[in-house]
């Protein structure tokens, strides 16, 4: 999509489409929603999501791991809030997944490829301000992940990099509940 600036009149330019872009659109039906204007990116961006889609589904079930192993007086609170955020997680998973498809790629829900492309770490904690903290370093690498790839699809994909500035909400709410667990 390259829109271009290129007519003129009384000195002020105009914002003018790109016909061969447009013309483009009408070709590759199969291809849905991905037109040519995605360029060399869109392989890149599938990548980069199921990187992501790793990482959120490792975190659901780290989450869940601890909601259902947490113990302690404060253990039920927090136990809560630790199923809140992995049906968040799994939320955010699905967001990812359907993105992977629209965009024609084929989302990686593969057990055995989930360590090894997640961003974030599976915990085993038994204590609950371990679970607390280890949730804590996650969702802070999620967050920085995050940023990381908006910053790097900037405007190559402004669809996908919406629903990861929304995600990206998301997760640093999540730390800052978590920060907030941490002293109690």
């Amino acid at each position: 999509m390259k829109a271009d600036v290129s007519s003129k009149t009384n000195g002020h330019k105009h914002l003018v489409l790109d016909q061969g872009g447009l013309d483009a659109a009408r070709k590759s039906l199969d291809d849905g929603a991905v037109t040519p204007s995605y360029g060399p990116w869109r392989d890149d961006v599938v990548q980069l999501l199921n990187d992501a889609l790793a990482t959120e589904l490792v975190c659901v079930l780290r989450y869940k791991r601890h909601y259902f192993t947490a113990n302690g007086v404060e253990s039920p609170a927090i136990a809560d809030e630790f199923l809140v955020h992995a049906n968040e997680e799994s939320g955010h998973a699905d967001r990812i997944a359907e993105r992977i498809v629209q965009l024609g790629g084929e989302p990686d829900f593969a057990p055995s490829h989930l360590l090894e492309r997640s961003h974030a770490a599976y915990d085993e904690s038994t204590d609950l301000q371990s679970m607390v903290r280890a949730n804590l370093i996650a969702e802070r690498i999620a967050v920085e992940s995050y940023r990381q790839m908006i910053a790097l699809i900037g405007d190559k994909d402004p669809t996908t990099r919406r629903m990861l500035e929304d995600i990206l909400s998301d997760e640093e709410e999540h730390a800052d509940e978590l920060k907030d667990w941490l002293g109690h």
